[in-house]
């Protein structure tokens, strides 16, 4: 029996402010599927641009992999760095399929489970369990994973780990650059064609989710990879403030040169002063926390959404219980988040590692 090296295996310190930052990232992004339900003139949902939050994850992402691997993948093998990568996103995949087919079935507002017999409910489960894109239901606008939406930029986010085990973490800076140079135009092509950069999701859309991810991941790793960390005493909350402004720009005639501004320029320099940022004990905590649920949160919280679609659609809420659900929401989603974290994804993940402990 070979043990492999605790070192080896034991995560990295934390950046606490980039995890302060992908929960404001979640929380913006779940707000921006409420109202996207409720608003479908997007010129007037005051959180119009939301769904680049996904692009920060991305960037976030490419950053974080690359401080957490780049200097021990060798050491630590392919192999176990795909194992790595399973154990710490796929118990939410899983749960979150489990969440959205039982919303599904059992939606008291709406929806039309009769209209699937076994063998096609089995195979959305199947399929969104293995992560296998598979847009067919139209009611619910050929989503790739029909069962829990968010997770096709999951698909994505294993795309980009793959091909980084295999190809990027031994990608000498010169091709990098080209590489990234090539990412620049196909986002900037992907954005012409579409008029936007809201695509990825669905079946109609499913390359522009390829471009994004090209493009913001190499991003993050240019950013480690050539230590473009900018020192700055802005802290949580004021490098907060620039990441949600970009969530707020206006829904415009604009936005196919908006959207590729705050994607290519503006989010690797949120990226890079988040990274270089002084961050307070006073607010060492909140990031964590924040961090902690961003991901439970993010891969729990559509079961919700579709509900919320078909009781607006069935009640027409005025304004105010308009207001007070997705208030209400917002403070319980992010509770049910941590209780799914403590009580399901900490226990899960760590039962899974110690068993990687000892390799046959």
């Amino acid at each position: 029996m070979e043990k492999l090296s605790p070192g080896i295996l034991k995560t990295k310190q934390h950046f606490e402010i980039l995890d302060g930052l992908r929960g404001i990232a979640a929380l913006s992004v779940v707000t921006f599927h409420f109202m996207e339900m409720a608003i479908s003139d997007y010129s007037k949902n005051f959180i119009a641009h939301g769904f680049l939050a996904v692009d920060f994850f991305f960037c976030l992402s490419g950053f974080v992999i690359a401080y957490a691997y780049d200097d021990r993948l060798e050491k630590m093998g392919i192999r176990e760095f795909f194992k790595s990568r399973l154990i710490r996103l796929h118990p939410l995949v899983i749960l979150g399929t489990v969440l959205g087919l039982i919303t599904f079935l059992f939606d008291p507002f709406g929806g039309h489970p009769e209209l699937y017999n076994a063998g096609g409910l089995a195979l959305l489960f199947l399929t969104s369990i293995l992560m296998i894109p598979y847009p067919v239901v139209q009611e619910r606008a050929f989503n790739l994973f029909n069962l829990n939406a968010p997770a096709w930029s999951l698909f994505w986010e294993y795309i980009a780990n793959i091909i980084y085990a295999l190809v990027l973490v031994r990608l000498n800076k010169r091709y990098l650059i080209m590489l990234f140079a090539v990412s620049v135009v196909v986002i900037c092509i992907s954005d012409h064609h579409a008029g936007n950069l809201m695509g990825g999701w669905s079946g109609g859309t499913f390359w522009e989710g390829g471009a994004r991810v090209f493009y913001s991941f190499l991003a993050g790793l240019i950013i480690y990879r050539f230590n473009l960390i900018i020192k700055n005493k802005l802290g949580f909350i004021g490098i907060s403030a620039l990441l949600f402004l970009s969530f707020v720009l206006p829904f415009n005639k604009w936005n196919w040169l908006s959207e590729p501004l705050v994607v290519i320029l503006y989010f690797p320099l949120i990226v890079s002063l988040g990274a270089g940022a002084y961050l307070s004990e006073t607010f060492k905590k909140i990031c964590v926390f924040f961090g902690n649920i961003s991901y439970p949160l993010y891969m729990t919280h559509y079961a919700v959404i579709w509900m919320f679609g078909n009781y607006y659609a069935s009640h027409k809420p005025d304004s105010l219980h308009l207001a007070l659900i997705i208030i209400a929401a917002l403070v319980v989603l992010p509770a049910f988040a941590y209780l799914v974290m403590v009580i399901y994804d900490i226990p899960l993940r760590k039962y899974l590692n110690n068993k990687r402990q000892v390799k046959q």
